[in-house]
């Protein structure tokens, strides 16, 4: 028996009744991270990594929540669960399921990067793993965040120079806090949209370091508009938003679509940063190696691409499909088609 099927409301594990991220709503939930496309409000009942719940509460109000540490574990209706660093986002974790000596991983979003803002990836061992595939092919490989944080700095560095502020568009709830905790916050003050503020926030209160943002209707001193760093999400490109910085700015996109030099194109931006919270090629394959499964199930991505290369690697391959929207799915620009814990607890989640 399957431990993990699709049906129209998500992904459903049978033996033990619940569903793990799903699009519709259902009675129980196992949510991987709060993004908007895996986590849906009207559910019954949530299960999340505790570092997670915070961010997840803040995004969906009040829920009937029951929290999990990293590596904890509990049982229900036989099914041992435990969650897993997925390195994506805070909170972000991988699902593992066992069942009568069966192992499956459903590994939601993830990278393979490091992240000052959340924990990093944890290859999982399993039977059966469940890789999301949004940047599944070899043309996606990153470079060092080191290296792409280096040419932000010097971009805001150059603009602040001149006088201009620099506008960097990237999703409020993850890739804007990475950004905020990566790039150097002694070349100017960082002013954020009011929907990246708020997850600075919960950020801040899980425990998360980040240097000091505000918010633009806190900015008192108009010297700030000729030398801030400015986050915004990608929706705020031609918005009103923008009037603030009429007076002269830069601006760039922080996306892994940024890899292709059409998707840079089509953004109209001054500038495009490859900087991704999800897995590059080579990230899928190790993380997909490192799990040692014989049955991998591809979703949400080039899904079709990396179902074939993985068969003609040996291994099981087959698709899921789902209504998750990958990077895509995180407010950010849609490409051109291209060719073990401590001892388990009975708990009704």
């Amino acid at each position: 028996m399957d431990l993990v099927v699709s049906r129209p409301e998500g992904l459903y594990c049978p033996p033990g009744d619940f569903y793990i991220d799903p699009w519709r709503k259902v009675h129980r939930a196992i949510i991987t991270h709060a993004h908007a496309d895996h986590a849906r409000a009207g559910h019954q009942h949530y299960l999340c990594a505790t570092s997670g719940a915070r961010v997840l509460q803040s995004r969906l109000g009040a829920l009937n929540l029951d929290t999990l540490d990293y590596g904890q574990t509990l049982v229900h209706r036989g099914v041992t669960v435990s969650l897993h660093p997925a390195g994506h986002v805070l909170g972000s974790c991988q699902v593992r399921l066992e069942y009568r000596g069966e192992v499956w991983v459903i590994s939601g979003d993830y990278k393979t990067q490091p992240d000052p803002t959340c924990t990093p990836f944890e290859p999982v061992r399993c039977h059966t793993f469940i890789t999301e595939s949004t940047f599944g092919l070899p043309v996606y490989r990153w470079r060092n965040p080191v290296d792409v944080f280096a040419d932000i700095n010097q971009w805001w560095a150059a603009n602040a120079a001149e006088g201009k502020a620099s506008v960097l568009y990237g999703y409020s709830f993850g890739k804007a806090q990475r950004i905020v905790a990566g790039v150097d916050a002694f070349i100017g003050p960082i002013v954020c949209h009011s929907a990246a503020q708020a997850l600075n926030v919960a950020y801040t209160e899980s425990g998360v370091a980040l240097p000091h943002t505000m918010m633009v209707s806190q900015v008192e001193d108009p010297a700030v508009w000729s030398r801030c760093l400015a986050i915004a999400p990608p929706a705020a490109q031609g918005a009103a938003w923008m009037k603030r910085f009429a007076k002269g700015y830069s601006d760039g996109l922080a996306s892994g679509w940024m890899q292709l030099r059409g998707s840079r194109r089509r953004a109209n931006v001054d500038r495009g940063f490859v900087l991704s919270d999800h897995a590059d090629w080579p990230g899928l394959m190790s993380a997909i190696g490192a799990t040692g499964a014989q049955q991998v199930i591809v979703t949400h991505g080039y899904v079709e691409p990396m179902v074939r290369w993985l068969s003609d690697q040996g291994l099981q391959a087959r698709a899921f499909q789902t209504e998750y929207g990958g990077e895509q799915g995180a407010e950010e620009p849609a490409p051109a088609p291209q060719p073990e814990g401590t001892a388990p607890q009975e708990a009704p989640f």
